[in-house]
């Protein structure tokens, strides 16, 4: 054991070993050693007598939680024309608004509000789309090192279908600039690392997505990208890509959909039976995403369904179709509009519960990164310290309680000390 690189952590402690199934500890210890987990002890092993402890006796620590899908540029006119379903909402204020991010000083004073409000944020991993702008990218990426939390950033790829100022020239033209970012960044970071990001189906020619397929056998890369939010966007992908199956198969035929690389595909509102087997085979991460589904009108995901299934399974803000950076927002609404899917729809799926959304917060989401999301031994140390200090209660409640309340009821700020990886952030 080095003394110097342990860490330990006192404090009413809780996380998930699986979906069903939540942990806690009042009074307990987390013990860190070299940025990894060594368990969760109602009393400090013998072996770790005498090391500091850092003491929050009374507070609510948890892991960190990890926001799988969101839009680092959209990020500024979040709340904006939120009575719009997606495509409208897309051409009126989301491409007008990335395209601003051609302009580097533009980019900076954005993605630096931005980036100081994540780090804030009860969050410490997040999936990032940027936009095509390679600048603009690179600054983001350079911002989110400096912030220490630990991110997978995308430059955008769409060359069809959108305006002609946030166009790029052609497949070929899209592909070269993303060999020249990844080219660029190789090896600059430690913190953030790069994921390839074709926009959706509509914005990427057939010669753009061939090219990808190509950029992620030579650079084993993940992918993240959208799939079945909504009616419109699903009955345009069959209408451009007339020989799939379903909109998955879309990308599948490209050798785009999970498999050997690690796949996030946000929002899965509307699949069919045939698209859900396909995104279970291949493991596909679902990133669901409540909040963006109610304000865009796309619907509600089955979410019930996927975890029935046994399916990867995690949340994401969406920012800016959601508006709000907390994942514990984002866990309170998924369980809020399975209910009211249950209620409205009679299809037979069951609301989920308080431990399924803390799951996919967490571990569920936390996974794609690797054994992140938890305080089991051997994973990675990312841990909020949480104030409640806001939400004072007249009686004692059960840490477990306590954790269902702040799910409600916190803010995006809620955080009094984050660590990621062991490492203090604040």
């Amino acid at each position: 054991m080095n003394q110097e690189n342990t860490r330990i952590l006192k404090g009413d402690i809780c996380y998930s070993i699986d979906k069903n199934t939540l942990i806690t500890v009042e009074d307990g210890y987390l013990v860190c050693e070299n940025g990894t987990s060594s368990g969760v002890f109602p009393r400090l092993p013998e072996m770790y007598a005498g090391l500091p402890v850092e003491d929050y006796s009374g507070k609510l620590i948890t892991p960190g939680l990890t926001d799988l899908h969101m839009h680092a540029p959209q990020y500024a006119f979040r709340g904006f024309k939120m009575d719009l379903e997606l495509l409208d909402w897309l051409n009126s204020s989301a491409f007008p608004e990335e395209a601003r991010y051609e302009d580097p000083d533009y980019a900076r004073d954005a993605y630096s509000i931005f980036v100081q409000d994540l780090k804030k944020s009860v969050n410490t991993r997040a999936c990032l789309f940027a936009t095509l702008h390679l600048p603009a990218t690179r600054i983001l990426m350079d911002l989110l090192e400096e912030s220490g939390m630990e991110t997978f950033v995308g430059k955008v790829n769409m060359d069809r279908n959108c305006p002609d100022y946030l166009r790029e020239t052609d497949g070929d033209a899209s592909a070269d600039a993303t060999i020249a970012w990844l080219e660029e960044t190789a090896g600059a970071y430690s913190h953030v690392r790069p994921i390839l990001t074709p926009r959706f189906i509509p914005a990427c020619s057939d010669r753009l997505m061939e090219r990808l397929a190509d950029i992620q056998r030579a650079w084993h890369l993940p992918l993240q990208s959208h799939l079945s939010e909504n009616p419109e966007e699903i009955a345009w992908v069959q209408e451009l890509a007339p020989q799939s199956r379903f909109y998955g198969d879309a990308y599948d035929r490209f050798g785009l959909f999970g498999g050997e690389v690690p796949t996030i595909m946000a929002h899965c509102v509307h699949c069919p039976p045939e698209e859900v087997e396909l995104m279970k085979e291949r493991g596909v991460y679902i990133a669901h995403c409540p909040q963006s589904n109610a304000n865009l009108t796309s619907g509600a995901a089955p979410v019930r369904r996927f975890l029935d299934q046994d399916m990867r399974v995690g949340l994401g803000s969406d920012i800016a179709g959601g508006t709000v950076l907390s994942i514990f927002r984002a866990m309170a609404e998924a369980i809020q509009t399975s209910k009211l899917r249950a209620r409205l729809t009679g299809d037979g799926l069951k609301p989920i519960t308080m431990e399924e959304a803390f799951f996919m917060g967490t571990k569920g989401g936390g996974s794609f990164f690797g054994k992140v999301g938890s305080f089991e031994e051997g994973y990675e140390a990312d841990a909020i310290v949480l104030d409640e200090s806001r939400i004072p209660h007249p009686q004692k409640l059960t840490v477990k309680e306590r954790l269902e309340r702040f799910l409600y009821l916190s803010g995006d700020d809620w955080v009094l000390h984050k660590y990621v990886k062991g490492r203090r952030l604040f």
